[in-house]
């Protein structure tokens, strides 16, 4: 029923357009009443983005398991997950990312569910950054940059109609995330004191303890 809602609603937002479309429309060519429609999708632009949040629960419950990882390589696997979310159906995928450029309203809506997906990345990692000074910094930079390298290669697949593969495009730019942030912070350097260097001039055959207490004047101990 899920799937044949959101089959009945793309095709006819490609045959009239999104905004000429209403709901009625939709349950009308699947075959349903209005509230099967609201059962599965609180609205009409829900059904556009049918598979965030279950996608959105997986990376939650991902991060959830991964206490024991690097965290930053973790994220990165998370961000992986939204990638196979979109790779699954390039068809689908393709088209709804044509229908979000062309309305307003529905490239704020993707907006949010990205800025979902950024909070669930930050949250994992201000719990692991905890101790850190300027952990939450960290979380809050490491985070949005998953989510910009993921979608700028996404998008790149996206625009070229899902030809070859997204996976390779995605993992080059988490990567590179990976290699900048990665690992464990470098510890501030350690500065070293400068070393003292006293020159004492005595005369020839003066008598060791007179060269000794020289030394002594010099260094500041007399």
């Amino acid at each position: 029923m899920r799937d044949a809602l959101v089959a009945a609603a793309f095709q006819l937002f490609l045959e009239r357009g999104y905004e000429q479309t209403t709901v009625d429309d939709i349950v009308a060519l699947a075959g349903v009443g209005r509230r099967s429609f609201f059962r599965y999708f609180p609205s009409k632009e829900d059904v556009v983005f049918p598979d965030h949040e279950r996608c959105l629960a997986d990376m939650t419950a991902f991060l959830a398991d991964g206490s024991d990882d690097e965290p930053v390589r973790r994220v990165c696997d998370a961000a992986r997950l939204v990638l196979r979310m979109y790779a699954e159906n390039p068809t689908f995928s393709v088209q709804r990312y044509r229908l979000t450029k062309q309305v307003p309203g529905l490239r704020a809506y993707e907006l949010s569910v990205v800025w979902r997906y950024e909070r669930a990345l930050a949250e994992y990692l201000r719990r692991r950054f905890a101790a850190r000074r300027d952990g939450t910094l960290q979380a809050d930079v490491i985070a949005a940059a998953v989510v910009a390298a993921h979608n700028n290669a996404l998008r790149c697949w996206l625009r070229s109609d899902g030809q070859g593969e997204a996976g390779a495009a995605v993992g080059h730019a988490l990567d590179y995330v990976q290699s900048a942030f990665g690992g464990v912070p470098a510890a501030p350097p350690v500065v070293e004191e400068p070393e003292d260097v006293v020159v004492v001039v005595s005369r020839r055959g003066a008598p060791l303890w007179r060269v000794v207490q020289e030394i002594e004047t010099a260094l500041g101990r007399g």
